[in-house]
């Protein structure tokens, strides 16, 4: 298995970050406020906050007010996605003809790929709690390359569809990979808040 770490998207997402986070740190939650609002704020940070905000604030009681979980629901989510797109793909690809075939098969791989970055993300942000120190910055940078690497390989999925015809399969994956790409993008910006928010 090829590891291509997205550097575009590591900058992308740091600058994207530093930028919001800025924002975010001078309006730190009090005490009072509940978690949902929280995730809301977090959210805010995001590419697609509206996408981040019904995602996770079904998750408030176990999010409560860290921003640590937070992130790990977010990677867990991408995580389950990927897994669920990666084997409707494959089924596709078993019955697929022609060049679509060989793209559904190449973006079957690049899928299972990304859910095993996806999995070592969620492994690292497991292990910041109770993290102190040098480790902190380590795990949080590990997540941030995982993650990174995932959103590259499901790019580079629909990269293979450049070629092939129009169709049914084509669009349906498609669309599946970008909503799952979303996932992924925000996930990543709330990992990389975690250097700021902590």
């Amino acid at each position: 298995m090829k590891m291509v770490v997205g550097y575009a998207y590591v900058f992308f997402f740091v600058f994207l970050a530093s930028a919001m986070n800025a924002a975010l740190s001078e309006e730190t939650p009090s005490a009072g406020s509940n978690s949902t609002e929280f995730i809301r704020k977090c959210c805010a940070t995001t590419l697609y906050p509206g996408l981040c905000y019904t995602s996770l604030s079904g998750y408030a009681n176990e999010v409560q007010q860290s921003t640590v979980e937070l992130a790990h629901v977010a990677a867990n989510l991408t995580l389950a996605r990927l897994r669920s797109t990666a084997f409707h793909v494959a089924a596709l690809g078993r019955s697929a003809t022609g060049p679509e075939r060989g793209a559904l098969r190449d973006c079957s791989e690049q899928l299972d790929d990304a859910a095993e970055w996806a999995r070592h993300t969620v492994a690292e942000l497991k292990g910041l709690h109770g993290a102190v120190g040098p480790e902190v910055e380590l795990r949080v940078s590990n997540a941030l390359t995982w993650m990174s690497a995932a959103l590259t390989s499901e790019d580079t999925c629909t990269d293979g569809f450049l070629m092939v015809a129009a169709s049914s399969a084509k669009a349906d994956v498609c669309h599946r990979v970008r909503k799952v790409e979303k996932y992924t993008s925000n996930a990543l910006a709330l990992i990389h808040s975690l250097r700021f928010n902590r």
